[in-house]
């Protein structure tokens, strides 16, 4: 079951547009700004988009790549 605070970070999200800045998106999946830096610099991070030259996280992808994470390895 979700946390109240990840329920309410998705409500927040949700509200306005599917796209995320970095900060707001670290944010929403409960990590550092940094954290999610260095995930996108290792290739091991959300998928993003670059329009204009700003990076911008598809909350989509972010509820995707969160529930990547969570998989237990070796279970199917």
């Amino acid at each position: 079951m979700e946390s109240d605070d990840s329920i309410e970070r998705a409500r927040q999200a949700k509200r306005g547009s599917p796209f995320l800045s970095p900060k707001q998106a670290a944010h929403y999946l409960g990590v550092s700004l940094r954290t999610l830096q260095v995930h996108r610099t290792n290739g091991t991070g959300p998928r993003f988009r670059r329009p204009c030259q700003r990076i911008r996280y598809h909350i989509d992808d972010l509820d995707a790549w969160s529930l990547e994470q969570a998989k237990v390895p070796g279970r199917d």
